[in-house]
């Protein structure tokens, strides 16, 4: 069964409504840049069934339906979440979730793309290109890291290293912000790609074209960790990235 994820992290930064929304807006953009089909369609967020809303995405629209996802208190404290969703047949349902705007310094902000499906395995051309998303929202969002991984690989670098949910790692790719990628040593097994906040996006993959083992992926960590490039922000977050 497909499982792969694409994630991206930061701390604190209050943002309003309408900057979220043109972050989210430059994500699906960037998506749609990608991949036509797969990213095409989406609903809001529901029963996860084609009878949810759909909702074009426009920065107006964005803003309305973030906004209207989040009637609790102190959102712009906490942050704000919200989703869409789309399954185009043929391709994996996709999922594009984030949590952005919190000024708490102690909740982790988050960007995320996720691919499910039970037809479709990781040769598919959309997830091949994974590494090319985390580029995306890398730009659209100024992400202090993120990550491509499946469940196998998150599960073995989670247990080998002993991390929690929000722990900078490195999966089959890794985005660094600026000072982090100041720290990453050249030579691992990848190609190297800078980011549009000059930071570094690493691709174990190399385009899509190789499956790098968990063994491979556990030992990027432990160089980049070696390195300091993937310590925790402090809390209280000070800051939004490294």
């Amino acid at each position: 069964m497909l499982d792969v994820g694409v994630n991206g992290f930061w701390g604190t930064r209050a943002e309003s409504l309408r900057s979220i929304a043109e972050r989210w807006f430059a994500t699906f953009e960037g998506l749609r840049g990608l991949d036509a089909t797969s990213f095409h369609g989406w609903h809001e967020a529901g029963n996860d069934l084609p009878s949810d809303p759909m909702l074009t995405p426009a920065v107006p629209a964005l803003t309305e339906y973030v906004e209207r996802r989040n009637t609790g208190p102190d959102p712009d404290v906490a942050g704000y979440t919200a989703s869409l969703w789309a399954h185009s047949p043929g391709m994996p349902r996709v999922v594009v979730a984030i949590h952005a705007g919190g000024s708490s310094p102690y909740v982790t902000n988050s960007v995320s793309v996720s691919f499910g499906s039970r037809t479709v395995d990781e040769d598919a051309e959309v997830i091949r290109r994974a590494p090319e998303v985390l580029h995306i929202i890398a730009d659209a969002w100024d992400t202090d890291t993120g990550q491509v991984y499946n469940r196998s690989q998150l599960r073995a670098v989670s247990k080998h290293f002993a991390l929690k949910n929000s722990d900078p790692r490195c999966g089959r790719a890794v985005q660094l912000s600026a000072r982090r990628a100041a720290l990453a040593p050249d030579g691992l097994p990848g190609t190297y790609t800078r980011t549009a906040a000059g930071g570094l996006l690493i691709d174990l993959t190399r385009g899509g074209t190789e499956a790098p083992s968990d063994e491979t992926i556990i030992e990027a960590n432990t160089v980049l960790r070696a390195a300091g490039a993937l310590e925790p922000l402090a809390t209280p977050f000070d800051r939004a990235t490294f």
